[in-house]
């Protein structure tokens, strides 16, 4: 196995990560922050397909309460990620789309879940492992 200082490409390029700032007020670090958040990145998968309302989203994300939904989506919307459009009907209608900006994200999300597919298996081996090494410890 190598080691993170053994990979076979060390050149960054504009993006070396030893030069990002590990201060909570970076902005690399905030956007990092919000879009690898699970929240974000299962919001971003559900509008890829469609535009949702709301209730279709809190419906699809196990687990998510409104008002984390609400912020979630407060904070992608504010970040370029997704589009709001309100309808002027009453009930008062909501709907909720990705923005081509958030479309470009998601394509960045799928080459990381086509990775996490391809290599769950060694990753759940390195796992198993670690707990046997830990459990002698």
């Amino acid at each position: 196995m190598k080691s993170p200082s053994h990979c076979d490409s060390t050149d960054y390029g504009d993006s070396d990560p030893f030069q990002w700032d590990t201060r909570e007020d970076c902005e690399v670090r905030q956007i990092l922050d919000r879009v690898a958040d699970k929240w974000s990145l299962l919001v971003i998968a559900l509008l890829e397909r469609r535009t949702l309302r709301f209730t279709e989203l809190r419906n699809e994300i196990d687990g998510i309460s409104q008002r984390m939904l609400t912020v979630t989506l407060r904070q992608l919307e504010r970040d370029g990620l997704v589009e709001r459009t309100v309808y002027p009907v009453v009930p008062p209608r909501v709907e909720y789309a990705l923005t081509d900006l958030g479309c470009t994200l998601h394509e960045t999300i799928k080459a990381l879940v086509t990775w996490t597919e391809k290599h769950q298996d060694e990753i759940a081996a390195a796992r198993a492992a670690y707990d046997r090494r830990m459990a002698t410890v």
